[in-house]
């Protein structure tokens, strides 16, 4: 049980805070695509996001493991359309923010998938 001291202010309640996936140039690739979304797309994506951050372990139809310790979170957006957001939980039990696209098909691709790996790694070698 963690106590008022060692909580980050505004983390109250949370089992599980959520970064930013941070290049070495200082981007946020999830933070810039989200910034290109409406208000509206993103406001969904930050509830489902929010719903993954208080009641994780979170299952379907917020959240499915796609292996390697990469999970999504699934997002109806306007015009019926899927988003997606890559994250793991890293070593200090956070969720960090990989990757996130439309998605437009069935599968997620595999670049989309490979590029979340990657980004994975990176954070990972900055943790060490």
């Amino acid at each position: 049980m963690r106590t008022r001291d060692t909580e980050t202010p505004g983390q109250e309640g949370k089992r599980i805070p959520v970064v930013f996936f941070r290049t070495e140039a200082g981007g946020e690739p999830v933070r810039e695509w989200l910034k290109s979304l409406s208000p509206n797309d993103r406001k969904r994506i930050g509830e489902d996001i929010k719903s993954a951050e208080y009641g994780w372990p979170v299952g379907m139809p917020v959240c499915r493991p796609l292996g390697n310790g990469i999970y999504e979170v699934r997002t109806i957006v306007t015009q019926g359309r899927i988003a997606r957001v890559l994250f793991y939980i890293d070593k200090r039990s956070r969720m960090v923010l990989l990757h996130g696209f439309i998605k437009k098909g069935q599968k997620t691709p595999n670049d989309d998938l490979a590029l979340a790996r990657s980004n994975k790694s990176k954070h990972q070698r900055g943790l060490e």
